[in-house]
């Protein structure tokens, strides 16, 4: 029993720990604003994203034509720095955006279709990302690993499009394939429903309630000792 409990914990810790080669991770707040990280191997940033061959070879030279591609599509680039994995490099950036709808056909997100709709008293998040035409082809060793498209999401989620490891951690889902299949132009579908009040309003508007409920208690268990004092001095 014990060794099964901890095959299943060692399972679930690495599942949690998988390293992408070409990753965009995004936390969205319920106004359509957020921020978003994206990571990968310089070929890869090439590959999808069209970031000039000559530029990525060169890490400072990278990071100056990363911080461009961001800002250039109304971003605000928090950080952008070059990493070592097992020898290899990647590149990271990190920037806030003031809307999720304004994203798709930026110079940053040829690869990414987002949008964020009101439905009632909920959102749907819906989304592609699909790999350009015409962006060059890595070499064949160069096409191993795994990439994905997450989200924190900032309510209670109601559905989601075959996300693959399902609502994580309450609020977290995404979608993942390899990076062979991305290159030879395999979409990821992105779906979610989500309730319109964040997680975080919904858990201050409850605990304010209690506040006032609980005052609202004691001033009247108050009303009644010091009306019950007077009738008896009465």
């Amino acid at each position: 029993m014990w060794r099964a409990v901890v095959v299943l914990l060692l399972a679930s810790s690495l599942r949690a720990c998988v390293a992408y080669e070409y990753e965009h991770e995004f936390w969205i707040r319920v106004d359509g604003s957020g921020t978003v990280n994206v990571t990968g191997r310089p070929e890869l940033w090439a590959a999808m994203k069209g970031l000039p061959a000559a530029q990525t070879a060169d890490p400072d030279a990278a990071r100056h034509a990363l911080r461009a591609l961001f800002e250039s599509s109304g971003m605000r680039v928090r950080r952008v720095t070059l990493t070592y994995r097992r020898g290899r490099p990647y590149l990271f950036v990190s920037a806030d955006f003031s809307d999720v709808n304004r994203l798709a056909g930026t110079p940053a997100f040829p690869d990414l279709d987002l949008s964020l709709q009101r439905e009632g008293e909920t959102l749907r998040l819906a989304g592609r990302w699909s790999r350009p035409a015409g962006l060059p082809d890595p070499r064949p060793e160069q096409r191993d690993g795994q990439m994905a498209v997450r989200f924190h999401l900032p309510s209670k989620v109601y559905s989601h499009g075959n996300a693959f490891a399902g609502v994580e951690r309450g609020n977290i889902v995404g979608w993942r394939q390899t990076v062979t299949e991305g290159l030879a132009g395999r979409p990821l579908e992105l779906g979610v429903v989500m309730d319109r009040r964040s997680i975080l309003l919904s858990t201050v508007a409850l605990f304010a309630a209690a506040i006032v409920a609980a005052l609202a208690i004691i001033t009247a268990i108050l009303y009644s000792v010091v009306r019950s004092a007077g009738r008896n001095s009465a």
